[in-house]
Order: structure tokens, then sequence, then C-alpha cells
């Protein structure tokens, strides 16, 4: 299938994630459907929209009109086959379940067309698990957002051995025809490329603060007021090439030795036990009452927003 084919895309799935991509197919002028379980799940879906367009439009990233517009040109249902039966691509975005994920896709096989191309936004199963539910594995594919995917141009590509190069070709011209920056993972790796690299930093923060080599306030503070911001502009192997792989290589012979190589999240399983989850439970490595939540929410997106102004040449006024 070409890219110029694809007219209708259905969204299984509600969610942070599901919502933000069903507005980003919208924006772009795609005939949207999006799918949840229950009613309830929807009209939570309909307030997330209604704030995620409201947010876009205070930082000036769509115009009043287009926020009215993209509710309406959403269509939701519970009905998964009425939703898919005319669908030319279908994205997966269900919670991260290998089970649930491959009976939903032996599910779509039965109901969509024969050409539609089923895509999973799974930031960690392999997608040939996927296919392997599928009787055309060669139109299954990973199409990986990050979260919010409205701000974040980055998706992550991941064909199996048994994608077809049509496939791969079509998704990727597709996303950047939605203004992303696709990025194509070429072989299949548990968590891909964005997932490992911030499980690794995630790791390692983890054990600053488990080991109080430095609070949590000040290890995301090493980040946000430091690398984050070099990363920002330019990837860590970009940064590092200023500085020289003759300096770095002599500084990581002697830091790896000594950095965490722990397999188990000890300190998260203890947070997640206790219930300290983050923001949704007002409690993690943080207090969160409703307005810092918000105000998180709000500082992450504008300073996503002025990279992307930086990114297109907007702060030299090109």
């Amino acid at each position: 299938m070409k890219t110029s084919n694809i007219r209708s895309v259905a969204v299984i799935g509600a969610g942070l994630m599901g919502h933000g991509i069903a507005v980003e197919l919208a924006l772009a002028g795609y005939d949207v459907r999006l799918h949840s379980r229950s009613e309830e799940s929807l009209d939570r879906a309909r307030g997330m929209i209604q704030n995620s367009l409201e947010r876009l439009q205070d930082l000036g990233r769509v115009s009043e009109q287009q926020a009215r517009s993209v509710p309406d040109s959403v269509r939701m249902s519970t009905d998964l086959g009425e939703l898919v039966a005319d669908a030319d691509l279908v994205i997966e975005s269900i919670y991260e379940d290998i089970e649930a994920k491959t009976d939903l896709f032996a599910q779509l096989d039965d109901l969509c067309p024969q050409r539609t191309i089923l895509a999973s936004n799974t930031s960690s199963f392999l997608p040939s698990r996927l296919a392997a539910a599928t009787t055309r594995p060669d139109k299954v594919i990973n199409a990986h957002f990050l979260n919010p995917p409205f701000f974040v141009p980055l998706v992550e590509v991941v064909p199996t051995e048994e994608t077809s190069e049509e496939t791969t070709n079509t998704v990727m011209d597709l996303l950047a025809r939605l203004g992303k920056q696709p990025i194509l993972v070429e072989r299949e790796v548990p968590g891909f490329v964005a997932s490992r690299l911030q499980m690794a930093v995630l790791r390692e923060a983890l054990w600053l603060v488990e080991n109080k080599v430095a609070s949590a306030e000040d290890v995301d503070r090493a980040i946000s007021a430091g690398l984050g911001r070099r990363w920002a502009t330019a990837g860590v192997l970009q940064v590092l090439e200023v500085a020289g792989w003759d300096l770095i290589s002599r500084v990581a012979s002697d830091v790896f030795p000594h950095l965490s190589n722990a397999n188990d999240p000890t300190l998260l399983l203890e947070m997640v036990e206790s219930g300290d989850i983050g923001l949704k439970a007002g409690k993690g490595f943080y207090d969160w009452t409703p307005e810092k939540a918000e105000e998180l929410r709000m500082r992450i997106a504008q300073g996503l927003v002025e990279i992307d102004r930086l990114d297109s040449g907007g702060a030299t006024g090109t």
C-alpha cells in the first residue's frame, strides 16, 4: 500500500498515548477512528482530547478553528469491528501486556481488510511476536510514538524480518507527512532505541539516589540543567564527538567499571508496592498536587515547543 492510499486510520486504545496519536492524525486531515472497550473510557478520551487541544492552542501550535474541528473528526466507538472494517492503517496503543496485544492482533487480522497495515505503539515488545498472531506478517510493524506524541517528533519504526519494504516505507513516509522524525530500527531488540537509552539512564539515576550519592532533585538537575540541554540540541554521540573520542575513551575506561549493572529495579518495586507511583498517585520521588502536576506538564510542553522552534529555525527568523 502506498502512503497516498491511506485515508482512514483506526487507533485502538484511548488512553494517554492513543488519544494523542488520534489528535495528530486528525490535525493532518485523516479520517480517524478511536476505539476503547467502554463508553466510560471514551468519555475520558473526549476530555483528554479537549484538554490537549486547549494546551496546543495556548502554546500556539494549533488555531482556534483547528481546535474546534478535531473533536468532531475523531469517530469513537466500543465496536472494534465497525471501526476497523475499512481502515487502511490500524495503530494499536493498548496497555503493555503481550497476551492482550497478541489477542488483539489476531482479532484485527480477522476484522480488517487484507490491505490494512497493522502497527503497534508498544515501547518494549518485539513486533515479530505480534506478527506471529496474524496471517499478514508482511504488513505488521511497530510505530513507537513518545509521550506526549504531539510535542515529541520522534517515532521509532521497527519492522520484523518479514515486514515488507513497502510497509516500512509507507509508515515512514506517513509519519514524515505528520511532521514526525521517524527513525528506522533495523534490527529487533527489546526496548528498541529510545527505551533502552532511557532505561540505561534510569538505572544509573536510581543507583545514585539509592546509594545516597545525590538526591532525586539533584540527579534530575544534572539532566535538566546540564546533560539534557546538550542532548536536546545534538545527540549524545554528536556531543561527545566535540570532546573527542580519545578523551572520552579514557573517561569511559575509568567510569564504565563502576556503573550500575543491576538487573532488578529494587527501589522502583518498593515504590510501586507502597503506592508511590508518581503524578497519578500524588507522590513518587516528589509530592504532587494537581496544580504542581499541571505546572510540570506545561513546563515540559513549553520546553518541547521552544526546542521545536529552534530546530525549525524559528529562533533566527529563518
